[in-house]
């Protein structure tokens, strides 16, 4: 999906770039909301959050889950080591290093895309909060199942 998604002229993750980025790519490019309230944005992350939450509800019942602190649990260390894998591996590794994820007009930005700061803050916060909504929904649907 990473690939799929990002990179090129592909806008579908833009607001997930560093803002200098984003400043360079839309100088050339169309402008499209990437402010974290915005209707796309919103839209974007609502059906990430929900197929996070089934692939996780289905994980946490063939692990056995119970209880409703069992499933939050669950699904949220899930989402926290998600959180860790794309931060130090995709973000630090392969986004910074992969002339794929490079927007366009974009690609002499060596320095802009190795900061490790930038998305280390994103998944702490907001990242965390967001791993507690499909860690609450879980943790709901195996109480009601089991």
């Amino acid at each position: 999906m990473c690939f799929k998604t990002t990179g090129r002229n592909n806008t579908t993750q833009v607001e997930n770039y560093p803002p200098d980025i984003q400043e360079e790519y839309f100088k050339t490019h169309e402008q499209v909301p990437t402010a974290p309230l915005s209707k796309r944005v919103v839209i974007t992350k609502s059906i990430a959050l929900i197929g996070f939450a089934v692939i996780l509800i289905i994980m946490a019942l063939i692990a056995g889950a119970k209880s409703f602190t069992q499933g939050f649990l669950f699904a949220f260390g899930m989402m926290a080591w998600i959180g860790a894998y794309d931060t130090f591996f995709i973000d630090w590794v392969l986004f910074a290093n992969m002339k794929h994820f490079r927007l366009e007009g974009t690609e002499h930005m060596d320095k802009a895309y190795h900061q490790k700061w930038f998305h280390l803050k994103g998944m702490l916060f907001p990242g965390l909060m967001f791993a507690l909504i499909p860690a609450v929904i879980v943790g709901l649907i195996v109480m009601l199942i089991r």
